[in-house]
């Protein structure tokens, strides 16, 4: 039997069904139809109630941050948060060509344009390195920031995103960029439950972002949240997000351009319940990692795994082929099997939309989009 027969049998076995078996389905095992309903009964179910108030407060405590703010979905959070550190039309913000669309997206919705640097081949976040040698070459630090000296426009941000949650090297980014006096804003939006050298992701740069959209490790349906430990940051992106409306009794005033971003209470509702979870999910997560490293120490298929600095909550796992080949072998195999597979995103600089955007070599990026597939990753057993 060849390998990836074997690798289809395995993921049956673990999943215990001859089924289709979906790539990332959520797992309902608490108080999820509970607090909903009871959303319901209290008619609370807009962006004002009490589970709006309890995600807030329990995403901080997750993620070790000051201030956390509920909003519709990550892509509008990574939105709101380079505007936040001012962000703005015509600016240039650094951030990776291999990640999901929303990222670049974000930084257009904005008005700014993204600049694609190479990531690491073990992280496939994005490369300190790439970002040193791209500001070397290219930046010009002033007073009042860091302008790119060949186009001249500011460069107002720089945008990391921790891969299917394994955690870039954040810590060396930012004492990168603090030195060039350009903010970090964390896509943190697959990661969490990871840490960087025993600290959440998110709360590393001047705002972290992250997805509660349905396949991630914990849903809310859609939804999402910006995180901050600047409490200035976090009042303003409240704001910001309920579309810009002062305080007042009756009155409808609003003062500037804002957006109508925040999660409804009953998706808070369905958040609330998920991350009483988190902890549980995270353990099942890494049990399932853990089979299958010890399924693929053999052959020539491996899984990619933490590295020793972090931990990964191994959102979607994911396995490197020999080659594109292979790869392609692989994808059409599994999903002929019903077993669902996806290979890593297209590069965004291949997109007709940012085409014209910089890029530079893409050494790695370019090596990992024709090894890297993702594999069934769903909790599998439910909570007793």
């Amino acid at each position: 039997m060849s390998e990836i027969k074997n690798t289809i049998s395995f993921i049956r076995e673990q999943y215990q069904s001859h089924d289709f078996i979906p790539l990332h389905e959520p797992r309902f095992v608490g108080n999820e139809k509970k607090y909903v309903l009871d959303t319901i009964d209290s008619t609370f179910v807009s962006s004002v109630g009490a589970y709006v108030d309890r995600f807030e407060e329990m995403m901080q405590a997750i993620t070790h941050t000051k201030k956390a703010i509920a909003v519709v979905n990550g892509t509008s959070g990574i939105q709101v948060a380079l505007r936040l550190v001012g962000v703005k039309g015509g600016d240039e913000v650094i951030t990776q060509a291999l990640t999901f669309v929303a990222t670049a997206n974000a930084i257009a919705y904005n008005g700014a344009k993204p600049v694609f640097l190479d990531v690491d081949l073990d992280t496939m976040g994005l490369s300190p390195d790439s970002v040193r040698s791209f500001l070397e070459e290219y930046g010009d630090l002033r007073e009042d920031g860091c302008y790119n000296k060949k186009t001249g426009n500011r460069i107002s941000a720089c945008l990391p995103m921790h891969t299917f949650g394994f955690p870039v090297r954040i810590e060396e980014i930012i004492g990168i960029c603090d030195n060039w006096k350009i903010p970090v804003v964390e896509d943190a939006a697959e990661s969490l439950g990871s840490e960087y050298n025993g600290q959440p992701t998110g709360g590393f740069g001047a705002v972290g972002v992250f997805s509660f959209n349905g396949n991630k490790i914990v849903t809310s349906g859609g939804g999402g949240a910006i995180v901050t430990n600047n409490t200035a940051l976090g009042i303003k992106a409240k704001y910001l997000t309920t579309t810009a409306k002062q305080p007042h009794a009756y009155e409808y005033i609003h003062d500037e351009l804002g957006y109508n971003f925040r999660m409804p209470n009953i998706n808070a509702a369905l958040a609330c319940a998920q991350l009483e979870n988190l902890n549980w999910f995270l353990m099942k997560k890494r049990e399932l990692a853990k089979k299958y490293e010890e399924f693929f120490t053999e052959g020539d298929i491996k899984l990619r795994t933490e590295l020793s600095q972090t931990k990964a909550n191994y959102w979607l796992m994911c396995v490197e082929l020999e080659n594109r080949n292979a790869r392609d072998s692989f994808l059409k195999e599994t999903n002929a099997a019903n077993v669902m597979t996806r290979p890593i995103w297209q590069l965004m600089y291949k997109l007709p939309m940012y085409i014209d955007c910089f890029k530079d070599d893409q050494v790695n990026a370019n090596f990992l989009v024709d090894r890297i597939v993702n594999i069934p990753s769903s909790v599998i057993t439910a909570k007793a």
